[in-house]
């Protein structure tokens, strides 16, 4: 039985319309987090996602079992950690590279099949992290973003 995200029997590139599609309604979604958190400060509410979402990799590398593997995304997301953090006080722009760093991050995930198991998990989250970049990348342009 297909899962919803592979709802037809196509493989490979062809099979990933729906989850970039859904990646970019949900990135709509990330953008608009601090309004649903509205007494948190909102570079606080996105430098928490853009932590989460790097540590879920954390999640695929336990599954995937390789020692190396869990190494290597373990730091990575440690650095976007790091980012996120210095996100909060420091420049807003910090927290666009991050969830622009991320997608660019799942990207190479997505050609490289580094974390075994992935399939559709890293298209769709470099649309939700693009989308979310963009959308506070015009907001802090255009003075809607006061982080």
């Amino acid at each position: 039985m297909n899962s919803l995200l592979e709802a037809t029997p196509r493989k490979g590139r062809a099979a990933l319309p729906l989850p970039v599609g859904i990646g970019l309604a949900v990135g709509v979604v990330q953008a608009a987090a601090p309004f649903t958190f509205w007494w948190v400060p909102a570079a606080t509410v996105y430098a928490m996602s853009i932590a989460f979402i790097a540590t879920v990799y954390i999640g695929f590398a336990v599954a995937d079992a390789r020692r190396n593997v869990l190494i290597v995304e373990t730091i990575v997301a440690c650095l976007f950690i790091v980012v996120a953090a210095f996100g909060v006080t420091g420049s807003p722009w910090l927290l666009v590279a991050g969830f622009f760093a991320h997608g660019c991050k799942d990207v190479w995930q997505h050609r490289t099949g580094f974390v075994r198991g992935t399939r559709w998990w890293p298209p769709f989250c470099a649309a939700v992290d693009w989308v979310a970049a963009a959308i506070l990348a015009v907001a802090i342009l255009t003075g809607l973003a006061t982080l």
